[in-house]
């Protein structure tokens, strides 16, 4: 249940003040930590917090495009798991420190797992443009992570569920002719909604609700007196404003979202390259020195010293795969 959900307990915020003050100190913690050890030259293109929401935005907009276009055709709700997932991730940490390009992929990734929703890696990584080995790698390096920075909390309430409760009940109780020409709003309002801050702001039955009213209004249809006396006739005068005024914040950070230029885009990403954090890079030297060393500590574990065993001859590349002559382990 959403009332005793991690989600609410952890990731329900009381307003956008609060995400802006997570995202500062987000950005804030990476400046000082990597400005000092970086060149003047590099220094001068460290992105500000309302530059990195503006990237943060455009990413968002790559991930919904992302799920869209997935084959097999991937369920809204895994959608919605994953913006949870990617929302939440640049709360913690600053896109200087992860890029997003690789953190979305790995959402989407973690959010098909969570929602049940099958497919393997190979499968998966076929919807992936460019070097698809490389995105394999990236997502599987990412995932453990991305749930240590989630905590862990991975169950996600979305509000689709809620819309199919609402639009039963509607038909059950309410006086509306075919609720179903409700759909194609609700699917609109929530795709924006999502691309605004509400999934961390308002519970999903909030959104839900939202989405129903808004849809009503756009094809002449009043529900208010089906709200009011019928879905909430037992309630409060106290949870019926609140309820309203959740409504309200949706519908007006809907009205208010604004996306950059693709010029101003372009001009963040080429600072971003500059400024990230080169630990973090799978192009750079470190990360690939760091991958490198960690696995010659495996190998330690294990007491395999796999430079050794190939010249020896005692390891050779089989298939895509290290095979193990049979004199090793012969008695």
């Amino acid at each position: 249940m959403f009332s005793t959900s991690t989600q609410k307990k952890y990731w329900l915020f009381a307003d956008e003040s609060e995400l802006l003050k997570a995202r500062s100190e987000a950005n804030a913690k990476f400046v000082a930590s990597h400005g000092p050890k970086m060149t003047e030259e590099d220094r001068n293109e460290l992105l500000d917090a309302n530059e990195e929401k503006a990237l943060l935005k455009f990413y968002e907009l790559q991930l919904r495009d992302f799920c869209r276009r997935f084959e097999p055709p991937m369920p809204r709700s895994v959608a919605g798991t994953a913006f949870h997932y990617f929302k939440r991730f640049y709360l913690i940490h600053s896109v200087m420190d992860y890029h997003p390009k690789e953190i979305l992929v790995t959402c989407v990734y973690l959010a098909t797992k969570v929602d049940e929703f099958n497919v393997s890696i190979d499968q998966f990584v076929r919807n992936v443009k460019g070097n698809q080995t490389k995105a394999m790698d990236i997502i599987l390096n990412n995932e453990l992570l991305l749930m240590q920075v989630l905590n862990y909390n991975l169950t996600i309430h979305n509000p689709f569920r809620p819309i199919e409760g609402l639009l039963i009940d509607i038909k059950t109780r309410g006086t509306m002719v075919d609720p179903e020409r409700l759909r194609p709003g609700i699917e609109d309002f929530l795709d924006k909604a999502f691309l605004t801050s509400a999934p961390l702001l308002v519970a999903p039955s909030q959104l839900a609700l939202a989405a129903v009213l808004h849809s009503a209004s756009k094809i002449g249809e009043n529900l208010d007196i089906y709200v009011t006396k019928t879905l909430l006739g037992d309630s409060s005068p106290e949870a019926l404003a609140s309820l309203v005024e959740a409504v309200r914040k949706v519908r007006s950070m809907i009205k208010s979202m604004e996306t950059s230029p693709k010029e101003v885009i372009r001009v963040l990403e080429k600072r971003l390259e500059k400024c990230r954090n080169q630990e973090n890079n799978p192009d750079s030297e470190i990360y690939k020195k760091r991958q490198f060393e960690a696995l010659h500590d495996e190998d330690e574990k294990y007491g395999l010293d796999f430079p050794s065993l190939i010249m020896s001859g005692d390891l050779k590349l089989g298939e895509g795969i290290f095979e193990i002559n049979k004199s090793m382990t012969s008695p």
